[in-house]
């Protein structure tokens, strides 16, 4: 059975049960010589308790107090007052369970006074009224502390459970948004490859045929790796239980291959590397690095393109990596190629993300960017 039937069969068998102990008090009246008239008011204000139970639970204080002032004068009350305070300490502050205890106490006492009970002393059945009435406020202050605890705990099994889902979903969110940047450097650095070598074949037709072949190749090649760099972000960013890409990711060593790119399609750079050690830093530090490079020679050839760049890399193990990128600002206007504009934004989270700053500024004549990067011993 479930709850709900549980609750909707407990009502009324909680009913019958209370009305066999009042028919079992009154014929323990009846049994102890109880007659005529007294024995006929102590039916009915028994009856008339037994009503009274479903607008006691509406009205638990109002009730429990008028089945008290019942009891005080009928036996057959006393099972139906029991009830009533039970239920005012299960539900009400404890003084007002106090209250109302003392209540019926009170009744209970008086009606020793006028109908003692056969075969027991007026003090034992005050000790026993007394006894009866604080254990029903500790029941019902034991059962408000069971339901309060249980309640408590429910609420933090849901808010943990809450929170546990919140962290899974930032975690995948961020975990999304690591990807994207990575696949966003990629494709603006294969995709800046691709417009310079078509500009460069759209403006010089009457370059020698093995030019042209070379240049076709290369963008042949690049849009080729752009577009499986780009299913990767689709698919990664579709599927809830995807994982990075089994790609090698790039790092510093990287570095020179990334320069002839540039080199080849006509970008003058220079490097200059005085680092106190030959010493590669790896894991995010040398892969950041990268990326930080990267990102300068693909702003190089959007907004500056055929203008010389300048690389410095300086720092040592244990301390910081400080890499310094600068080009002149073209002197004629240029069109700049399409851009979403967010890769300087993109480049600052990494760069943060990594423990590193990056400043980024144009002045009258160039624009540098330098980034600080931490570098474990």
């Amino acid at each position: 059975m479930n709850s709900k039937l549980i609750c909707r069969l407990g009502a009324p068998l909680g009913l019958v049960t209370v009305a066999v102990l009042v028919a079992a008090t009154a014929y323990g009246q009846y049994a102890a010589g109880v007659r005529g008239w007294l024995l006929g008011v102590e039916l009915v204000l028994g009856v008339v308790g037994l009503a009274l139970l479903p607008w006691m639970f509406h009205r638990p204080v109002r009730g429990a107090l008028t089945l008290a002032v019942l009891a005080a004068v009928a036996p057959t009350v006393t099972p139906t007052s029991t009830v009533g305070t039970l239920h005012v300490a299960t539900r009400e502050r404890l003084p007002v369970a106090i209250g109302v205890a003392m209540a019926g106490t009170a009744a209970h006492a008086l009606r020793g006074l006028w109908l003692p009970m056969p075969g027991l002393s007026y003090g034992w059945w005050l000790v026993l009224t007394v006894v009866c009435h604080a254990a029903l406020v500790a029941m019902g202050a034991l059962t408000q502390t069971r339901h309060a605890l249980i309640g408590s705990l429910r609420e933090r099994a849901e808010r943990a459970e809450a929170e546990q889902g919140r962290r899974v979903a930032e975690a995948r969110a961020a975990e999304r948004a690591a990807i994207a940047r990575e696949m966003h450097d990629v494709l603006a650095h294969r995709l800046s490859l691709v417009a310079t070598y078509a500009g460069a074949l759209e403006y010089r037709p009457d370059h020698p045929p093995e030019r042209l072949s070379a240049a076709a190749g290369v963008i042949r090649s690049s849009v080729h790796q752009a577009l499986e760099e780009l299913r990767d972000v689709i698919t990664l960013l579709n599927d809830d239980e995807a994982t990075e890409p089994d790609r090698p990711m790039p790092a510093l060593t990287d570095l020179p291959g990334l320069v002839a790119e540039s080199r080849a399609i006509g970008t003058p750079v220079e490097i200059r590397d005085v680092r106190a050690e030959p010493a590669e830093p790896a894991g995010p530090t040398g892969r950041t690095a990268y990326r930080v490079v990267q990102e300068a020679l693909t702003n190089a050839r959007k907004h500056a393109p055929g203008e010389p760049v300048s690389i410095e890399l300086d720092g040592a193990p244990g301390n910081r990596l400080r890499i310094d990128v600068r080009n002149p600002l073209p002197r004629t206007p240029v069109t700049p190629l399409p851009s979403a504009g967010r890769g300087l934004v993109g480049l600052t989270e990494r760069v943060r993300l990594a423990g590193g700053q990056l400043d980024h500024r144009a002045t009258a004549t160039e624009f540098r960017l330098t980034a600080s990067l931490p570098w474990p011993a």
